[in-house]
């Protein structure tokens, strides 16, 4: 077998298998590289020597069995049990779910994940996206601190624990995506430096130097990560990666490394046969991050838009501090803006920021499946103090009315693992630092973060209580009770009528009717079919226009409700969401 690895800066390499060091030699054709031939097979540990320093993990690790700490083990991705040809799922008319593998179960495996993979099929979800599955020290985590981008974390099982689990989503028709962090590496368990310039301090990031995208060495640096991208999607049979915080990636060269990493990707879809895409989170409002690169963009498939999320939650819940404030100040109109452009801000003063930020989406050319439109997130939920879902301070008729938004408006719905049912779990902040002075340093800092936003710092939970995790993990009793199973049931209805109506995933942005009036009710028109919502608490009538009473029909509501009168007038109850069909009379 052979053994290669990138040093640049080192005078001797060697190879550390099975307990004992041998010589490697440098490549003759690639400067900087060492290799060796010698015999391993599955489950063999090995490391690197440098300069007859301590072994270390190889930098391109496919399995880390001890931890990121220990030594590497061989993984033959030849051997995953694959039990059918996948010919993959693509985005446009997707319906999106993200998870987190350590607390979608109180197990926290891939293999429990997959037993509940029933329950994500009868929903009508067509992709799982998993949250970060790369090795992260200790046990439990988000996963944003991962330190081994091409390994898989050991206590969720491991990398044939992901390939199981992929494998059982794709017999049951589902596509998986994951999130991938190349802008940073954990505080923790970080041999890279030690390796080669991976990192530059010519640019800063929230997290220390950014990772060297254009600095000197930086060739190698920029091959590692898309070498890593590739390979997740190709070994593990992955549909789509979600790309954290794509706004950190510092690059100043002509080519930007979104744009080179699209390239690759779209090149293994042309080799595959299977469509490929990368959803790229960025708080940039950039139209640059998904314009094709024949046009002098980045050629990203999607991206995230919380300016959408920010507007919905506003609305629904009349919150207004921090980046809330310019979207509760617009009221409706700003959810108006966000479902015709995309954008809230596009060129607009940002109170939060202190300036203008982004840039108009030209809605001619850009499809509306290249956003993704959603609710909640791990983000807009764990990062709050305490991790309270909308569950916790909304009625199931506002979250209801939340849900008839995201999953009728043009964009790509993404749900958060149990919002389906109106889970009353929270998700928060949770960690397993071993380092007992980094563990102090993140709960002392989480802590001093929300007193400055009035929080008592008891009432912020301690990260490194295994507590806080348990109580992240869903409770899968809840969609057996009410309000709970009549949420997931709205769901499941907004969900098939989103796959047997064309017109709700129709990419262009196209609205009659989009208004919000004085009697507090909100309606959009999607071809034939108006969306409605009264989100006050007390019933309202809307005019949905001459003659529609005679050639409307109640599709979908909340609330059972009576088709509108001859003269158009529709009445609604409180905190109700319908869907009607509309004819041409």
């Amino acid at each position: 077998m052979l053994f290669e690895v990138w040093a640049p800066h080192a005078g001797r390499v060697g190879l550390h298998l099975e307990g004992r060091d041998r010589p490697m030699e440098p490549d003759p054709d690639r400067e900087g590289w060492w290799r060796a031939e010698a015999g391993a097979g599955p489950g063999t540990r090995y490391g690197f020597v440098l300069d007859d320093g301590p072994p270390l993990p190889d930098p391109r690790s496919r399995r880390q069995p001890d931890g990121p700490e220990g030594l590497s083990a061989v993984v033959d991705h030849s051997r995953f049990p694959w039990e059918r040809e996948w010919f993959g799922r693509p985005l446009p008319g997707a319906v999106l779910y993200e998870l987190h593998i350590g607390t979608f179960t109180h197990e926290g495996t891939f293999d429990a994940a997959a037993e509940r993979l029933p329950h994500l099929a009868g929903l009508g979800i067509t992709h799982v996206q998993l949250m970060p599955v790369c090795p992260f020290p200790g046990t439990h985590g988000w996963g944003y601190d991962g330190v081994a981008p091409w390994a898989v974390h050991e206590p969720y099982g491991g990398p044939e624990g992901l390939a199981r689990f992929v494998a059982a989503a794709h017999r049951h028709g589902l596509g998986v995506v994951l999130d991938v962090v190349h802008n940073h590496l954990g505080p923790s368990g970080n041999h890279l430096p030690a390796f080669g310039p991976y990192f530059t301090d010519t640019h800063q990031t929230p997290w220390g130097a950014a990772v060297n995208l254009d600095a000197p060495g930086s060739d190698e640096v920029r091959a590692y990560f898309i070498g890593s991208a590739l390979a997740w999607l190709r070994d593990f049979r992955l549909d789509g990666l979600r790309l954290d915080a794509v706004h950190a990636l510092r690059d100043s060269r002509a080519r930007h490394f979104l744009a080179e990493l699209s390239a690759a990707v779209d090149a293994l879809a042309a080799r595959t046969g299977r469509p490929l895409f990368l959803i790229g989170e960025s708080d940039l409002n950039d139209p640059r991050t998904t314009t094709p690169r024949e046009a002098g963009g980045h050629g990203l498939h999607a991206q995230w838009n919380d300016d959408f999320h920010h507007a919905l939650h506003t609305f629904l819940t009349g919150e207004r501090q921090g980046y809330y404030a310019d979207f509760a100040a617009e009221g409706p109109g700003a959810l108006v803006k966000t479902l015709m452009g995309g954008f809230f801000h596009d060129g607009t003063h940002s109170t939060f920021r202190g300036r203008r930020h982004g840039g108009p989406l030209n809605t001619h050319t850009t499809p509306a499946h290249r956003l993704l439109g959603y609710a909640q997130t791990h983000d807009q939920v764990g990062n709050r103090a305490v991790g309270d879902r909308l569950s916790a301070r909304l009625s199931p008729g506002l979250l209801a009315c939340a849900a008839a938004v995201v999953l009728c408006a043009p964009f790509t719905p993404m749900l958060f693992m149990g919002e389906e049912w109106g889970a009353r779990t929270p998700w928060q902040y949770f960690t397993d630092h071993p380092d007992p002075e980094l563990a102090e340093a993140v709960r002392s800092g989480r802590r001093r973060e929300f007193a400055a936003h009035g929080w008592a710092e008891g009432d912020v939970p301690d990260p490194q209580d295994p507590a806080t995790r348990l109580r992240s993990c869903l409770d899968w009793r809840e969609p057996e009770r009410e309000p709970h199973r009549a949420l997931l049931d709205w769901y499941r209805r907004l969900i098939a009528l989103r796959r047997a109506e064309p017109a709700l995933t129709d990419p262009t942005w196209s609205y009659t009717g989009l208004s919000t009036g004085s009697d507090g009710c909100f309606s959009f028109q999607r071809g034939p079919l108006r969306i409605l919502l009264n989100p006050g608490d007390r019933p309202a009538e809307t005019w949905l226009g001459p003659r529609t009473g005679e050639v409307a029909e109640v599709v979908a509501a909340w609330r059972r409700i009576e088709p509108p009168g001859p003269d158009g007038t529709l009445r609604l109850p409180p905190e109700t969401a319908a869907v009607l069909r509309c004819g041409s009379g």
